[in-house]
């Protein structure tokens, strides 16, 4: 009983197969070029227990305390002469060539490359490319560009950073891929050395999926501004005379905010939209939508974001339209015309009723969309299961889409039936403004119609239309040979 109490619950060849991918503190890495990434990576790397050698040109030029006192800091010569290392290579690009002499005592180790492309729109090999005509006996593995200084030293300890590799050899890329993830990144295979191109890239691009939907955003709002423009300042003051330019500064732009905001919510499930009819057309899942549908569909995040922008924004202007000099004016002008006429205590029920619904509409629109922008942060949304995300950004979304129509709709009331609301023949900006997205609710109920949801769902689950696959796809049920 004693044997047994003592005997492992797994045996050593069953716990080292399912043991995750260690790095051995026995292990070396090499780093040529003691600058500030060379220091980030060696502390990290000196923390996760690997032995750390730096090499540099001149040792003497190297102050004490720049690197902790576990790295060993000698010349290109002596770090390179380490047997069973990886060496990254952690200086620019046009250096690589002083290195040439070493060209024999680094045949057949592994060398990093960390290095960023100069320009986005580099043309030739890329830097790991030229590594490896410069090295043709090395096994040069592309890796740990896209991770900056601060996240060495700070950062990722629970692998949730990413860090791209790539090379031709497997072996080379299996010592990389072990060694990132004792670090505490998560490392992701991009296939080959040629892959490498886009990889150094990636760092130097300014937020590239946001640029479609902000240059969208930008011209939907010069759009709205220069509707309101038109309409209630410069035709009023050419054909009337009214000089209302004031407008300009706050009115207009509380007016078009809005309005951007309710186009580009709309923006964001109409490629659903397209995506299902599509599919509905073809009578199968199996074909690639177009490109465009690809790419806006893609996009949808980031428009939403800007929507909930907008409209928090023109939450900010509307709290802020009683301080305004022109509202007091305004108010003391009401109050005096009252006195004037004879009227103690206006009441306008209807107004009230229009005012508190629209009102009412508008915070819980808003609220619903800061809603959808925090589950939309990788953070939150990481913590919700597929069913919970999708009730949120398709569920509540639509909820939202809905309360925002309704606001606008409140707002105009019966004013949008009314001719003198259509100035120089031009109807409203919440009328422009609501007509894609209602059109996307009605199209949104239309799917929901018990016909066409059920055949949806079908295609969905992978059922195809004949035309697609004449083969019968209901299998035959076989019992006792029959």
């Amino acid at each position: 009983m004693a044997d047994d109490m003592t005997a492992p619950l797994l045996s050593d060849s069953e716990s080292s197969a399912d043991a995750q991918p260690t790095c051995p503190s026995s292990q070396t890495a090499v780093i040529l070029g003691s600058g500030d990434f060379s220091r980030s990576l060696a502390v990290r790397l000196v923390g996760c227990g690997v032995r750390v050698i730096v090499g540099t040109r001149c040792v003497n030029r190297i102050p004490s305390g720049l690197f902790p006192d576990a790295v060993e800091l000698k010349s290109q010569e002596e770090a390179a002469s380490q047997v069973d290392c990886v060496v990254f290579m952690a200086m620019f690009p046009e250096h690589y060539s002083s290195l040439l002499g070493l060209r024999s005592t680094l045949a057949g180790k592994v060398l990093v490359d960390v290095s960023n492309a100069a320009e986005t729109n580099t043309r030739g090999p890329s830097n790991a490319e030229r590594l490896a005509e410069l090295f043709p006996d090395c096994l040069v593995v592309k890796g740990f560009n896209t991770v900056s200084a601060w996240d060495l030293q700070t950062g990722a300890h629970d692998g949730s950073k990413q860090v791209s590799i790539c090379s031709d050899s497997a072996n080379a890329k299996r010592k990389v891929v072990q060694m990132a993830q004792h670090m505490g990144f998560h490392p992701v295979d991009m296939g080959g050395l040629s892959a490498s191109r886009e990889i150094e890239v990636a760092p130097l691009r300014l937020f590239p999926s946001w640029s479609g939907p902000v240059l969208v955003t930008f011209l939907l709002f010069f759009f709205f501004y220069g509707y309101g423009f038109l309409r209630g300042v410069l035709l009023p003051f050419l054909a009337q005379g009214h000089n209302v330019f004031y407008r300009l500064a706050l009115d207009v732009v509380n007016e078009s905010l809005p309005a951007v905001a309710l186009a580009t919510l709309a923006l964001v499930y109409l490629p659903g939209l397209f995506a299902a009819s599509l599919q509905l057309w073809r009578g199968t899942k199996y074909r690639r939508f177009p490109s465009w549908l690809d790419k806006w569909m893609q996009c949808r995040k980031e428009l939403g974001l800007l929507s909930f922008l907008c409209a928090a924004l023109h939450g900010v202007f509307s709290i802020c339209a009683p301080l305004r000099r022109l509202t007091q004016h305004k108010s003391i002008n009401a109050a005096y015309k009252q006195v004037e006429a004879g009227v103690e205590e206006p009441w306008d029920e209807v107004g009230v009723w229009r005012s508190d619904l629209y009102l009412l509409c508008g915070v819980l629109g808003l609220g619903v969309l800061s809603l959808l922008a925090i589950t939309s942060l990788p953070s939150v949304g990481n913590s919700l299961n597929w069913r919970e995300f999708t009730f949120v950004q398709s569920g509540l979304g639509y909820l939202a889409l809905t309360l925002s129509i309704m606001h606008t709709l409140f707002f105009g009331w019966d004013f949008a039936f009314h001719a003198k609301a259509y100035s120089f023949y031009m109807p409203p900006s919440y009328v422009v403004a609501a007509a894609l997205p209602c059109a996307v609710l009605v199209c949104r109920c239309l799917l929901l119609l018990p016909f066409i949801s059920t055949r949806l769902a079908r295609i969905r689950r992978g059922w195809e239309s004949r035309h697609n696959c004449p083969v019968s796809q209901r299998h035959p049920v076989v019992a006792n040979g029959v």
